[in-house]
């Protein structure tokens, strides 16, 4: 898995085929609600985290910090300039 929300994404949509699957036995089905329990909880905070880098990215920009070569944290899976 890669670090960003876009992977994120494919990731936990991922994971909820694996709890489709119809031929999980019931064990199976167990371990996968509890893998996707863990995955759903450090999901949520990946996604808080970039929330907060998003919002203070927009704050910056209100507030006119750093106007000459604004960059996107990468965290946010955008990989380019905002002045280009």
């Amino acid at each position: 898995m890669k670090n960003t929300l876009v992977d994120l994404n494919n990731y936990l949509f991922e994971q909820l085929e694996r709890l489709n699957d119809d031929s999980l036995t019931d064990e199976q089905l167990e371990r996968e609600l509890k893998k996707t329990d863990s995955i759903v909880k450090v999901g949520d905070k990946i996604i808080q985290n970039g929330e907060l880098a998003f919002k203070t990215m927009q704050h910056m920009d209100h507030y006119g910090y750093n106007t000459s070569g604004r960059i996107v944290p990468t965290m946010l899976g955008v990989e380019k300039d905002w002045d280009k």
